[in-house]
C-alpha cells in the first residue's frame, strides 16, 4: 500500500512538471500495429510500471500522453479477446520501448510487430532533407551517365552546378510551404486572439501570466514572460518608488490633456481606441547630482534597456517620460478608459527604421479597483497591474535589427472602478541631441527629409 501511494505522489508531481516545466513535451501515439496494445511510464527509480492507457489503445485509435524530456515508456502488446493470446513467439506478447527526447512535435508509430518507430521535428527534417539530396544525387549521377555515353570528358562543374540547382529548387520549395504553414497558423492565432480579448478582460478572476523564468535585477524580481529574438516582455517589481511616482505626477497635473494616436501619415490625432489623460514630463538631467526624484527614476529606465539589450541606449534625444492617467466610471459606462490593442513601434517584422521605438517601460503608480490589465494578445500574456511594478518589453531583434511581428502587440484594458496612473517611457534607436526624437514623425521619417520629398 504504502507503495503504491509512493509511486501514485511520484507519478502526480511528474504530471505536474510536465504541464509547468520547460521541458514538457506532448506526444502523440499512434497504433498502426493492427493490435490492442497498453502503454506504461516507466518508473525512473523504481522501474515499476505505471499504466498510461485507459488501459488500452485499439488498433487504428490514437493516444495522447503529457510528458517529460528523458522519462521512458513500455509499449506491451495486449492478448487477443477470442484467443486469450498474443502474436509474438510461442502466444509472448511483444513489446517494445521509447523515451521522451528534446525535439517537438513528438509522434510514437507502433508498427506491425509491436515495434515503435519515434518521430519528431527534427528527425522528420532530417528525412525529409536526405530524401531532398538522394533525388539530386540521382540527377548528378543521370547526368555523369549522359556525359559518358556521349566520350565527352567530365566537366566537374557542370554536375556540381546540377547537383546545386536542384538542392536550390527543393529547399526554396520546402521553404515556401512552411513559410505559407507558418503564415496561416499565425493568422488563426491572431483572429482566436482578437475574438478572446474583450473577454480576457473582462475576466477579474484573471491573473498575470506565470513567468518562464526569475532572476534578479539589482535586488528586485523580474519575471521574464517572453525571450524571443524580437520580443522580449519582463515585470520588475519595486522598480519605481511612491516618492518618485508622487513627483512625475505632480509635474504632470497642469499640463494633462487628452491623450493621441500616430494616424498612420506622420502625425497624431485624438482616437476613441485610446481614451486617456497625458503628460509629457522633460527630465531634469542637470538636477540628477542632486538627487532629483524624475532623473533618478528615468536613469533606473535606461539602465535597465541596457541590461536588456545591448545598445547602450543614452538620455540624449529620447522622448520625455509620459503621465498617463486612466478613470473608471463604473461598469455601465459604454466607453470606458482604455487603450485598444496596438503597437508602439513598428511590428511587421520588417528592417528597424533609424530614430523609431524598439522598447518600452510601463510603471504603475496608481492601480485600479477593477480592470486595467495590459494584454499582449498575441503571446497569450496578461498583466495585472501591481503598485510600484513595471511592464517592460522590447520588439527589435538586436542581432538582425528585424523588427517584432505582433508578439508585443499589447492593449490596455478597460478601467472600470478607481483610477490606474502609470509612467511609461518609449525608447528610441538612433536619436541624440542633434537628432532627437521629435525630429522624426510617426513613420520614423525625419521632418527634414520628408520635405524634400
Amino acid at each position: 500500500m504504502i507503495r503504491l501511494l509512493t509511486t501514485t505522489i511520484t507519478l502526480l508531481l511528474f504530471l505536474r512538471a510536465s504541464t509547468e516545466s520547460p521541458d514538457a513535451r506532448s506526444i502523440q501515439i499512434l497504433n498502426e500495429s493492427g493490435r490492442r496494445v497498453d502503454v506504461s511510464w516507466i518508473h525512473p527509480q523504481t522501474e515499476e510500471l505505471v499504466l498510461q492507457s485507459t488501459p488500452d489503445v485499439l488498433a487504428g485509435a490514437s493516444f495522447s500522453l503529457n510528458s517529460f524530456v528523458s522519462h521512458s515508456f513500455l509499449v506491451r502488446e495486449m492478448p487477443g479477446k477470442k484467443t486469450g493470446e498474443c502474436e509474438g513467439s510461442e502466444g509472448e506478447c511483444r513489446v517494445d520501448y521509447f523515451s521522451v527526447n528534446e525535439n517537438h512535435d513528438q509522434v510514437i508509430l507502433i508498427k506491425e510487430g509491436i515495434e515503435v518507430e519515434h518521430t519528431d521535428s527534427k528527425s522528420i527534417a532530417v528525412k525529409s532533407a536526405n530524401t531532398l539530396l538522394d533525388e539530386c544525387k540521382s540527377k548528378a549521377d543521370r547526368s555523369l551517365k549522359n556525359i559518358d555515353n556521349t566520350n565527352n570528358p567530365v566537366d566537374p562543374l557542370h554536375v556540381l552546378d546540377t547537383l546545386t540547382a536542384c538542392v536550390q529548387k527543393g529547399v526554396a520549395t520546402e521553404i515556401e510551404r512552411a513559410n505559407e504553414e507558418i503564415a496561416f497558423q499565425a493568422q488563426v492565432r491572431k483572429n482566436m486572439a482578437s475574438q478572446l480579448e474583450n473577454y480576457t478582460c473582462a475576466d477579474e478572476t484573471l491573473n498575470t501570466t506565470e513567468a518562464k523564468r526569475t532572476e534578479t535585477w539589482r535586488g528586485r524580481k523580474v519575471s521574464v514572460m517572453i525571450d524571443r529574438p524580437a520580443s522580449k516582455i519582463h515585470t520588475v517589481e519595486n522598480f519605481l518608488t511612491e516618492d518618485e511616482c508622487k513627483a512625475v505626477e505632480e509635474a504632470a497635473r497642469p499640463i494633462l490633456h487628452d491623450a493621441t494616436v500616430a494616424d498612420g501619415s506622420g502625425g497624431s490625432h485624438k482616437s476613441d481606441s485610446r481614451k486617456a489623460k497625458q503628460a509629457g514630463i522633460k527630465v531634469h538631467w542637470d538636477k540628477e547630482a542632486d538627487g532629483d526624484l524624475i532623473a533618478r527614476l528615468s536613469r533606473r529606465v535606461y539602465d535597465y534597456v541596457n541590461h536588456v539589450l545591448p545598445f547602450d541606449i543614452m538620455e540624449d534625444g529620447q522622448e520625455d517620460l509620459m503621465s498617463i492617467q486612466y478613470f473608471g466610471r463604473g461598469p455601465e459606462d459604454e466607453k470606458p478608459d482604455r487603450y485598444m490593442p496596438h503597437c508602439d513601434g513598428d511590428c511587421n517584422g520588417m528592417l528597424f527604421k533609424p530614430g523609431n521605438r524598439m522598447a518600452t517601460i510601463v510603471m504603475y503608480c496608481e492601480i485600479p479597483k477593477l480592470g486595467g490589465a495590459t494584454r499582449f494578445r498575441n503571446s497569450n500574456v496578461h498583466i495585472k497591474p501591481k503598485q510600484y511594478a513595471a511592464t517592460f518589453f522590447s520588439y527589435i531583434d538586436s542581432e538582425t535589427m528585424k523588427m517584432d511581428d505582433g508578439f508585443t502587440e499589447h492593449s490596455g484594458c478597460p478601467v472600470v472602478e478607481g483610477e490606474k496612473k502609470i509612467v511609461t517611457q518609449w525608447v528610441r534607436l538612433g536619436v541624440d541631441k542633434e537628432n532627437p526624437w521629435n525630429s522624426f514623425n510617426t513613420l520614423g521619417i525625419k521632418y527634414t527629409d520628408a520635405e524634400n520629398q
